[in-house]
């Protein structure tokens, strides 16, 4: 047990590292090949702090475990916005200025309709992950007409996304870093998945409940840091986009990706529970992103944190289910 223990906590930091070395090499190539600087920020970067739970969740579905990867889509989602947000506004309360956000959120909401939509039946099937990952390219498409649009307004999301872009960074170095992230990002997202399995088993939990909650809280730390980073610097919007973006992307293609690599019938308590939750969150921070105020202050952070203890609690006490 304590073996396993040890190898979830190696394979999560690997997992978290390799995903941004991969990241960084990736944006930092693209900058060098002449790629616009929008295009990078709305793609690699935008799409950098979903990389482990994609690898997780195709790791899962390839073990034959799609409720873990479902889970893990669902728990990260939750975790992204009542855990990171609601700790990242009780350190700083979060100002929405930015247009684009203003657009996504709504977004949000009818992507998680979409999840509800497919989850329905409790089945993920080959032609439903298809038809994610062509939403998901129709999605990234119209962001970057979008966001073109809101650059020549001046949109400060959007100047901060293209100030994280490396720069100066050699071929070599960036392909290696590259190769580097390719070849660990699997390697720990397997090590993660098969301890996580262990300890799962161990105590007794479903495959869903450990995606609910290990693997999932595991997969957000890149948010976490990203969120505290952006808040810390002054650019509340970053923080915010950061999981507005990844929420999305974990709906349209980390879901998707389990479908196609192994359709199933899921547990019938990732529709008829944790969907519930998922959207509920969702809805919450809409309501608090949008109101007059136009901000998430440190009383709707406390709201937000003490909504995913209760909930981590509730999995953690019907662990089995």
């Amino acid at each position: 047990m304590f073996e396993a223990v040890a190898f979830l906590i190696v394979g999560l930091i690997f997992l978290v590292w390799s995903a941004d070395r991969l990241v960084f090499g990736s944006a930092a190539l693209a900058r060098n090949f002449g790629i616009s600087p929008l295009v990078i920020g709305m793609t690699i970067l935008a799409m950098g702090s979903s990389a482990p739970e994609m690898m997780v969740s195709a790791t899962a579905a390839l073990d034959g475990k799609t409720d873990t990867a479902v889970g893990n889509v669902l728990g990260s989602n939750i975790a992204n916005i009542a855990l990171i947000l609601g700790i990242t506004a009780l350190i700083k309360p979060l100002s929405i200025s930015s247009a684009v956000l203003r657009r996504e959120l709504p977004l949000m909401i009818a992507v998680t309709v979409i999840a509800g939509a497919i989850l329905w039946d409790n089945h993920l099937g080959f032609v439903e992950g298809i038809l994610l990952l062509i939403l998901f390219v129709a999605f990234i498409l119209a962001m970057l007409r979008i966001s073109r649009n809101e650059k020549k307004n001046g949109d400060v999301m959007l100047d901060e996304q293209e100030s994280e872009i490396p720069q100066g960074v050699s071929n070599m170095k960036a392909g290696f870093w590259v190769v580097v992230g390719l070849i660990v990002l699997p390697l720990s997202a397997d090590t993660l998945v098969e301890s996580s399995v262990v300890i799962a088993k161990h105590f007794g939990m479903s495959d869903l409940v450990i995606g609910l909650t290990i693997i999932a809280v595991g997969t957000s730390l890149p948010e976490l840091a990203a969120s505290v980073a952006g808040v810390m610097k002054g650019e509340d919007d970053m923080a915010v986009g950061n999981i507005i973006g990844s929420n999305v992307f974990n709906i349209l293609a980390v879901m998707g990706i389990p479908g196609i690599l192994n359709p199933s019938v899921l547990s019938e308590l990732a529709m008829g529970r944790d969907f519930w939750v998922m959207l509920g969150v969702s809805l919450l921070l809409v309501v608090m992103a949008l109101g007059k105020s136009r901000s998430i202050n440190r009383i709707e952070g406390s709201i937000l944190f003490v909504v995913f203890l209760a909930y981590q609690a509730y999995l953690i006490v019907n662990m089995t289910a």
